[in-house]
């Protein structure tokens, strides 16, 4: 209020100047009254002409884009401008600092992993997220403003939108049909809809996957079971002479042998997926483990077959010895099972160029279909259940080579064609390989 008793006092100071001046000049006329009143309308309208013209600078940069600063008058209009232009000032300021809030709650938004899509009241897209965009098959610039069951048709999603009870979630295909959404609606606002989606593809076949491998292993060991259960209620309702107790009692050790075996892979398949990655400083031999493989090869084929047996003298692999010998142990008993007597089988390891290294198995045995190679890692997987069941398979030595290698940094590669045998290879990336001496490529053990 410090303009308000200055443009007081100039007002009187002009009406009272306006009519002395009046007073002197309309003396000689002999009307000082008139005089006077006419001076002091005239000041009082000069000092009016001038209030005016500020007022009008003030409203035409009021009327403009407000970027430069306000007129810087004194009095009323000068006290007006500035504080007409703090407001708007602050008034900006305000709005910036809600659109950077705004810009990162959209790039928070932005970068979740689950799709985010805002419908207004009538049903059409106000935004979504890249990840939303995505899981519908919409654009999220062009698509705005289009109701979005004009876009996403899939009919459980149209009838849960239509129906308005949002308790729980609803899962349909995407629309690329490549994998399933699940969809959750919250209402917010005047008749406003938050639509978040997520890809749940991976978990219901991971849920899959887990209810059929539960399944296989109930089926795997009830085999055993139900055998073992007849033959003790054999031994305990007949009499059987000493060559028949012999013959089922041998019966009932393969088939203990079968369930500790399967017991023992899956505690292995257990362990690999809950520990951490095999360490990268230590170093495992690998030609001892390599000779303590050919020993139980040998036992297991009993004569049978020539195995061939390199020496990788002085070379080192880092990770963890049990895992690299269960998954070398894995590959060669398969090869001298699924080989048939006579057959040839041999264990090699070869450096290759990037300072890798390979891990190789080689069979001429029945040899695998190439329909059957890419699902040969799966549990409980089989090519032919019977035959595997005849050598003592359990279908998890494969898934048990595929997570040993894999925790390694490696891969499994099959090669294979039916009647002339398979060749596996582990490789072994380069930061897990070193040399410590000179190693001999030609040395090798043959026994036929």
């Amino acid at each position: 209020m410090n303009w308000l008793l200055p443009r007081i006092f100039a007002g009187v100071l002009a009406m009272v100047l306006g009519g002395l001046a009046g007073y002197l000049l309309g003396e000689p006329a002999r009307s000082p009254v008139l005089s006077v009143m006419v001076g002091g309308a005239a000041a009082v309208g000069i000092v009016a002409v001038l209030d005016t013209l500020r007022g009008y600078r003030l409203i035409n940069w009021l009327r403009g884009a407000q970027d430069q600063q306000a007129p810087r008058d004194a009095g009323f209009w000068g006290e007006l401008g500035y504080r007409v232009e703090r407001s708007i000032r602050l008034r900006e300021q305000r709005l910036a600092q809600e659109q950077l809030r705004l810009g990162q709650f959209l790039s928070a938004i932005e970068a979740s992993p689950n799709g985010v899509l805002l419908l207004d009241a009538a049903g059409a897209i106000d935004w979504c997220n890249s990840m939303a965009a995505d899981h519908f098959g919409i654009h999220p610039q062009r698509d705005r403003g289009q109701p979005v069951t004009n876009l996403v048709r899939a009919p459980a999603f149209v009838a849960y939108l239509q129906q308005g009870r949002f308790d729980d979630a609803v899962c349909f295909p995407k629309p690329n049909l490549d994998g399933t959404l699940s969809v959750l609606v919250r209402a917010y606002g005047e008749g406003m809809k938050l639509v978040l989606s997520q890809d749940v593809t991976d978990r219901e076949r991971n849920d899959a996957m887990r209810r059929d491998f539960v399944a296989n292993v109930s089926h795997e060991i009830r085999t055993p079971l139900t055998v073992l259960v007849g033959f003790i209620e054999t031994m305990t309702n007949l009499s059987l002479t000493e060559t028949e107790r012999k013959r089922v009692l041998h019966l009932m050790q393969q088939q203990t042998e079968r369930m500790q075996s399967l017991v023992s892979d899956l505690l292995t398949l257990a362990q690999l997926e809950g520990s951490p990655r095999p360490a990268v400083d230590r170093w495992v031999p690998l030609e001892p483990l390599y000779v303590q493989v050919e020993a139980d090869a040998r036992a297991l084929s009993g004569g049978r077959h020539t195995l061939v047996v390199g020496r990788p003298t002085g070379v080192q692999i880092a990770g963890a010895q049990t895992e690299l010998a269960s998954a070398v142990t894995n590959l060669v008993n398969n090869a001298v099972r699924y080989t048939p007597e006579g057959g040839r089988v041999e264990l090699s390891w070869r450096a290759l160029a990037d300072g890798s290294g390979e891990i190789a198995v080689t069979d001429t045995g029945v040899g695998i279909a190439r329909e059957h190679i890419p699902r040969l890692t799966e549990r409980f997987y089989r090519v032919d259940g019977s035959r595997s069941r005849d050598t003592g398979g359990t279908g998890l030595g494969l898934s048990i080579v595929k997570h040993v290698v894999q925790r390694h940094g490696g891969e499994l590669d099959v090669q294979s064609e039916p009647g002339k045998g398979s060749r596996f290879r582990l490789l072994v990336p380069a930061a897990r390989v070193r040399q410590t001496s000179v190693a001999n490529p030609t040395a090798a053990s043959e026994t036929v």
